[in-house]
């Protein structure tokens, strides 16, 4: 391997990932402060050296290939990897020029986005955030391949080889129901009740769902959104049920609505950051998550 390094210039690595990234020739220049024809040369480099296109024209955009798509997030992690091994020791987010791929869920956004992105446009000018909202399995698998480089989210019992996570803070369940119909008194009275869920993901099975099951209930549920902040206006002028995170609910309650524990016991609700340990060298990604860590102490 390293005889096969030895006759590659790895400076062509840092022009792909740019090129990658901003699929047009003259704002990877831009990125790389380097001319437009030195780019196109690289570009003619990689192509010979990859006996691969790297980006096609298509419908008047260049879009990488498959090869290309494939390359593009391990080799993002490798040249995070190798900068966290080179750099001083003192890192400084005010020069960080880099953006994070991160998977939040609904939740996770409404609770810790605000305030992150104020911290961050004061502290790192530079840095920018890739959101994606993802299934569970989805963004575990997507932290796992390193196509993204952080999932926030409810992630119960984490204990994936290779993968590592940090609880941000712990909520609780509440009902969110229309005034009118009221929050129901006994588990009873909310099993005869209609539901919305909030799922990710139609496969994802939540902890209301599984704390009903090892009771031996089911809830009947009626619509099922992937993103729960909607939900408030669905229930008001009904008899309907949403049962989520208790910040989630508070952050979007409206007058007429009435908020409160369900009639189930239920275990609190662990948000938490999950990252691949291969990451562990990767000093802007370790500052992010404690800018995230940080954050979510501060939030009521």
């Amino acid at each position: 391997m390293t005889n096969e390094l030895a006759g590659i210039d790895l400076n062509l690595l840092v022009v792909l990932d740019a090129l990658l990234s901003e699929r047009h020739v003259t704002r990877a220049a831009l990125r790389l402060n380097k001319t437009q024809p030195a780019v196109s040369q690289a570009l003619a480099r990689l192509r010979a050296l990859l006996d691969d296109p790297i980006l096609v024209r298509r419908a008047g955009r260049l879009e990488p290939t498959a090869r290309a798509r494939a390359l593009a997030a391990p080799l993002g992690e490798a040249l995070a990897v190798l900068g966290g091994l080179l750099r001083d020791e003192v890192f400084s987010p005010q020069t960080l020029r880099r953006a994070f791929r991160v998977s939040m869920s609904d939740y996770a956004a409404e609770v810790l986005l605000p305030g992150l992105v104020r911290r961050l446009v004061q502290t790192a000018p530079g840095a920018a955030l890739r959101l994606v909202s993802l299934g569970r399995e989805a963004a575990l698998g997507a932290v796992r391949s390193g196509e993204i480089d952080l999932a926030i989210g409810v992630y119960p019992g984490v204990r994936d080889e290779g993968l590592r996570g940090s609880d941000l803070f712990i909520d609780q369940f509440a009902c969110l129901a229309d005034e009118a119909a009221g929050l129901p008194a006994t588990l009873e009275d909310y099993l005869s009740r209609p539901h919305v869920a909030v799922a990710a993901s139609p496969d994802d099975r939540g902890e209301v769902d599984a704390a009903l099951k090892a009771l031996g209930h089911a809830r009947r549920v009626i619509f099922t959104l992937p993103h729960w902040s909607v939900a408030p206006r669905i229930v008001r002028g009904t008899d309907l049920i949403v049962t989520a995170a208790r910040r989630s609910l508070e952050a979007r309650r409206e007058d007429g609505l009435t908020l409160g524990a369900p009639p189930i016991d239920m275990a609190g609700i662990s948000l938490v950051q999950v990252w691949h340990d291969r990451r562990d060298h990767d000093h802007g990604l370790r500052w992010l998550r404690n800018e995230i860590e940080t954050e979510a102490q501060a939030t009521p």
